[in-house]
């Protein structure tokens, strides 16, 4: 009888490209993938440490597993089992902690599976996640995430990624083109490059063999990949070469992801970032100027350490000058074992939330400028299988998200449409223009 294994993931898309390959790991041993609620022998849950309250919601996912499942084998891995496996392996129900180095390795490590009266933790030091495991998502048909990419060499403030995934390592250029001709042929038509600092790929054994540059130029050749994504670049690393060569590609969307973190370079200094907003004001100009349509998301921390209102307030003016299309927003929170907790002026947790609150609006009147500037304009769109209410969504070139009426013959394909209008839920409506999309 095989033994059915359920996975969980929080945080970002790296995470769900690792869980994918370790649920394929787990089938190609003779395990049965099933969903949380199908009672599985074994439930896997891949941790963030980036994201607040990992340890509530950690607790809260045993929780729930051991609803659907009362004698459940329970492994926990991921990166807060990284910084926190003996705090994890004491939350009730846990039965396994594995760090970094190990995750990829569970199936051996555990090999039967059987329950202990202790959870066993199995975390080396962070220094011996130097090897780099392929990853990619798999069963998403219209999208998947390609890990290329994974550690950071940066010493920010505020993260503890470095410490939970340890220094910058990456794919070769070979196995990444290899990768991506697999999705190519199982249908998929997108494809997300992922990394923790995906900028900073070509590093193998702390040596740069090979560029980021060089990677999307090999990519750029896949055959049956109609698009490319890069998912987050920091903006020292968007070089432009990188955004010249997005610009002239058919396969590269014209869409970036660039972490800001603060509009202010005091704070940008006192969270040892590797720019100054000069910089950042650059690239976007530059990103603009040959691709006006291109989508830009930014990441900014409010209430850093430091941060006075009049420093806020200098960030607030200088993303409300940008032309960009969206934000993503976080109140600082303190992790343990970085700088910043014990830097000079603590914001409180009232004023980080208030001034979060006031960049979120500035993201939606951001984000609702960017769409009314694509009305009338004609794209293409990847529409997904997610299905609500009889309609139907899918993705421009440059992000924006298009609402149809629900057509089983559209799912993963690309049509090309005509912008029309953004209804009420703030989603695009479109109508096809019943041109043939060029095929690369």
């Amino acid at each position: 009888m095989k033994k059915k294994v359920a996975f969980y993931t929080l945080g970002c898309k790296l995470n769900y490209s690792e869980t994918s390959t370790i649920g394929r790991i787990f089938q190609e041993r003779g395990f049965e993938k099933v969903e949380f609620t199908d009672a599985p022998d074994i439930y896997v849950i891949n941790t963030c440490s980036v994201t607040d309250n990992a340890d509530k919601k950690c607790r809260k996912i045993v929780k729930e597993a051991q609803k659907h499942s009362t004698n459940a084998f329970i492994a926990i891995l991921g990166c807060y089992a990284q910084l926190k496996p003996k705090e994890i392996s004491e939350i009730p129900g846990v039965d396994a902690v594995l760090g970094a180095a190990e995750k990829f390795q569970l199936v051996d490590i555990l090999e039967t599976f059987e329950k202990k009266d202790k959870a066993e933790i199995f975390a080396s030091p962070i220094s011996e996640a130097n090897t780099f495991h392929n990853s990619y998502s798999f069963g998403d048909r219209t999208r998947t995430f390609l890990k290329v990419q994974d550690g950071c060499d940066y010493s920010c403030t505020f993260c503890t990624i470095p410490l939970a995934r340890g220094n910058s390592r990456s794919d070769s250029i070979e196995n990444v083109v290899r990768s991506a001709n697999e999705i190519a042929e199982s249908g998929v038509k997108e494809i997300v490059l992922t990394g923790v600092n995906t900028g900073d790929f070509g590093l193998q054994d702390g040596k740069r063999v090979e560029t980021f540059y060089e990677l999307i130029q090999e990519l750029d050749k896949v055959e049956g990949i109609e698009r490319f994504r890069i998912s987050s670049i920091e903006p020292n690393l968007l070089k432009d070469e990188v955004i010249e060569f997005v610009a002239g590609s058919r396969r590269f969307m014209p869409h970036f992801h660039i972490p800001l973190q603060s509009g202010s370079n005091k704070i940008l200094k006192l969270m040892r970032r590797r720019y100054l907003r000069e910089l950042y004001a650059d690239r976007v100009a530059k990103i603009k100027s040959l691709m006006p349509h291109c989508c830009i998301g930014v990441d900014v921390i409010v209430g850093f350490p430091g941060e006075t209102e009049e420093d806020f307030l200098e960030t607030y003016n200088f993303i409300n000058g940008l032309d960009v299309s969206y934000l993503h927003v976080f109140p600082y929170s303190e992790r343990e074992n970085t700088l910043a907790p014990e830097m000079e002026g603590k914001v409180s947790i009232k004023d980080r939330n208030r001034r979060a609150d006031m960049l979120r609006i500035l993201s939606e009147k951001k984000k609702r400028h960017f769409y009314e500037q694509n009305i009338g304009r004609e794209f293409t769109v990847l529409f997904e299988d997610d299905v609500k209410d009889g309609q139907m969504e899918g993705w421009t070139e440059n992000y924006v998200r298009v609402v149809a009426k629900y057509d089983p013959v559209l799912v993963n394909e690309m049509k090309h449409v005509r912008l029309t209008n953004i209804n009420a839920q703030g989603l695009m409506e479109a109508e096809e223009t019943y041109q043939e999309v060029l095929r690369h």
